[in-house]
């Protein structure tokens, strides 16, 4: 008895400051469960119309929320992999396709239920890291990136050939995809709240990941391989670790890819949407795991709303906008608040001192002692 109680409370301590540490990360999470309902509100509906997923303006909020927490997740997947353990991939959109593209073969041609596509989709997604592995030993560096383009360009070319058409689509794209009931995209809402706990819960498992010993030591590894070598740490192992645990994540967005939109199309296989993958990063900021997040989110909401209003000067605004971030935010949205973050609270304090003069002592008293 005497044990179990210290015991006990370690472990309410631990839990409680767990709470703390994530405040606003709970606070995001309730806001967004609770953002289509009060959208829905304020466009004279019911939460019975939300629920019920009628049209209207919550429904199509939802839509691209939910194409922003798979871009997020497809986003870290790739934070880890270059930001975190310094490796350049130019392939990493072959992990995202080889979920989205074997998910629709599964569940279209072969008629497998939704939890054995899961299933070998994160098995595809060891066996494209060990594929990669391969030439870990070998190659680092550009030589590595140019050898992961290679081998995403033959995938990419495999979709596209007339000899897999019945399974692929070919340069259509792969489409009339079954939804199983659990994540049919005609119940937005149910998919919704589906995609926001996925995505919430890569970012912890990620967050862990890197903050394990093994995520130390891939952090080592980009910082300088050699010395983590000298230190006695078989660098080939973390990083496949790395690679594995980001195919895998990358599959499953890819997965989650294929279950909404209405077509998989060829374009997810191409260098393009790793590029995509990189701007993200970029943006949030590289190796912080919560910029992919907010990249995603920056990056997919500008990418609509510039369409939307400037047609197709879109993309020339879209380059300028990573123009000017690359100048003046070169590390990132959450990477330049870490990095500004003491400074930029002196500068508060210092304004506020301004504004409100503290206490300085009474008029024709001496300060110090009484």
């Amino acid at each position: 008895m005497t044990t179990s109680a210290p015991t006990a409370g370690a472990k309410q301590n631990s839990v409680v400051t767990w709470f703390r540490a994530n405040v606003a990360l709970i606070v995001l999470v309730a806001a967004l469960v609770a953002l289509p309902f009060v959208i829905g509100l304020a466009n004279g509906d019911t939460i019975a119309d939300v629920l019920s997923n009628e049209s209207g303006n919550s429904k199509f909020i939802q839509g691209l929320l939910i194409e922003v927490f798979i871009l997020a997740v497809f986003a870290i997947s790739y934070d880890l992999v270059l930001g975190v353990t310094g490796l350049l991939s130019f392939g990493h959109a072959m992990f995202f396709a080889v979920g989205a593209y074997l998910t629709g073969v599964l569940l279209k041609s072969l008629g497998w239920s939704l939890l054995p596509t899961v299933l070998g989709v994160v098995v595809a997604g060891v066996m494209q890291a060990l594929l990669f592995s391969i030439v870990l030993p070998r190659v680092k560096g550009i030589t590595f990136a140019l050898v992961t383009l290679g081998m995403a360009s033959v995938f990419a070319i495999m979709i596209g050939t007339r000899e897999l058409a019945q399974y692929t689509g070919a340069d259509v794209g792969l489409q009339g995809i079954p939804r199983p009931d659990l994540l049919d995209p005609v119940s937005r809402l149910r998919f919704y709240l589906i995609m926001l706990v996925f995505a919430v819960l890569v970012y912890l498992l990620y967050r862990r990941f890197v903050d394990s010993p093994t995520g130390r030591v891939c952090i080592a590894i980009r910082e300088n391989e050699d010395r983590a070598r000298m230190l006695g740490f078989n660098t080939f192992y973390f990083k496949l670790a790395a690679l594995t645990v980001a195919s895998i994540t990358a599959a499953l967005a890819g997965l989650t890819y294929a279950l909404f939109m209405p077509i998989v199309s060829p374009e997810v296989a191409g260098m393009g949407y790793t590029v995509d993958a990189l701007l993200i990063i970029l943006i949030g900021g590289m190796g912080t795991l919560s910029g992919a997040m907010i990249g995603a989110a920056l990056y997919r909401l500008l990418e609509f709303y510039l369409h939307k209003f400037f047609g197709e000067s879109a993309g020339f605004m879209l380059g300028a906008i990573y123009v000017i971030f690359v100048l003046f935010v070169p590390y990132g949205i959450v990477g330049t608040w870490r990095l500004r973050r003491f400074e930029w609270q002196q500068g508060w304090q210092r304004l506020i001192k301004l504004v409100v003069p503290g206490d300085r002592g009474a008029p024709g008293r001496p300060e110090g002692r009484g």
